[in-house]
């Protein structure tokens, strides 16, 4: 095993070369840094890898968010547990946090345990410079997912993500495009200093300074529907006018609708409230559908078989093309929306 671990750090050391010289509702036990591990190297046997030892398994330590922050969520942590199992060859620990400083720890013990890599969708774009370079020094490649950071690329490599900026500027030209006479809203932000946060604020911010929309209310809800409920009612107890609910995910956006219906106030297409929402989990869609909410903006929360063929290629000793791999997404008006795009997007 010794000697494993010399090869393995030297191959890791070239290949670092060559990609750098390439590219220039909450769970409460979750949110504490609860852990889920899907294998056990220690008793893999044979039978378990196809005839292969633990040994020949691919070690994992896989670090993401909170599983119950919203459907996307859901949705994005399914699909790296269907992916990363002894079957396909990997011995892979899950371990979740909406905290960065769970995070950071999760992966210095990660990279303590030697595994072969270390997967991350980071809690907040920062503070993650200190334990990338460990992880480096220890041979572990590291691989970005869902969201980005803010790191020297050099010091991962591969990132799998979705452009929040652009999923943001399509909301919003969206919402340019509808000509409203005036232009009030409410703006429900999700965790503060994510990448999906920063992106989907960062178009609303910058349009509604250009064109001098009135933003009545802007705070975070933290990816909640309750807390979005309570933002929206908060807003109309205080006879507050507003016509548009920009909110940065789906579940808010269902709960700032919780407070208009409670309030008899009507939404959706033609109505009274504009609605929009981020990430197409199905029923989102059948509501844009119904005509109950006017835009929902996709993002794409299946990204294992993009990391799947990155760590083949890595295994290969091939050098990656791009380092930086952005997902294909899309946003979807009520007006236009089909049966066929909630079935093949809604997740």
């Amino acid at each position: 095993m010794e000697m494993k671990k010399i090869f393995a750090m030297a191959a890791s050391t070239i290949m670092c070369g060559a990609l750098f010289a390439g590219c220039g509702g909450t769970n409460s036990s979750s949110n504490s840094g609860s852990s889920s591990n899907s294998s056990n190297s220690a008793t893999a046997n044979k039978t378990e890898n196809e005839g292969g030892s633990s040994d020949s398994l691919i070690k994992v330590g896989i670090i993401n968010n909170d599983p119950n922050e919203s459907g996307y969520r859901t949705a994005n942590v399914n699909d790296l547990k269907a992916t990363f199992t002894k079957e396909n060859g990997f011995d892979a620990s899950f371990k979740y946090s909406l905290k960065n400083e769970d995070q950071i720890n999760f992966a210095q013990k990660f990279i303590q345990d030697e595994v072969d890599y270390l997967l991350l969708s980071a809690a907040d774009t920062a503070g993650w410079d200190s334990v990338l370079k460990d992880a480096q020094a220890a041979g572990v490649k590291v691989i970005l997912f869902d969201r980005t950071i803010d790191a020297d690329e050099s010091l991962y490599d591969a990132s799998i993500v979705s452009d929040m900026a652009k999923e943001g500027e399509q909301a919003v030209d969206w919402l340019k495009s509808q000509n409203l006479k005036s232009y009030d809203i409410i703006h429900i932000q999700g965790v503060m200093g994510t990448a999906a946060q920063k992106g989907r604020s960062g178009a609303l911010d910058a349009t509604a300074k250009e064109l001098g929309w009135n933003i009545v209310t802007q705070q975070t809800a933290e990816w909640n529907a309750e807390k979005a409920q309570q933002i929206v009612q908060s807003a109309i107890d205080a006879n507050k006018k507003f016509n548009v609910i920009y909110a940065e995910n789906d579940d808010m956006a269902k709960g700032a609708v919780a407070a208009l219906d409670k309030a008899n106030i009507s939404h959706g297409v033609d109505k009274d409230v504009v609605v929009i929402g981020f990430d197409c989990n199905k029923w989102a869609l059948e509501e844009l559908k119904k005509g109950n909410w006017n835009y929902d903006g996709q993002c794409n929360p299946f990204q294992s078989t993009y990391i799947k063929e990155v760590i083949e290629k890595l295994e290969k000793g091939e050098t990656l093309s791009q380092k930086t791999i952005i997902m294909d997404e899309k946003g979807f008006d009520a007006k236009t929306i089909t049966d066929e795009d909630v079935n093949q997007y809604g997740i």
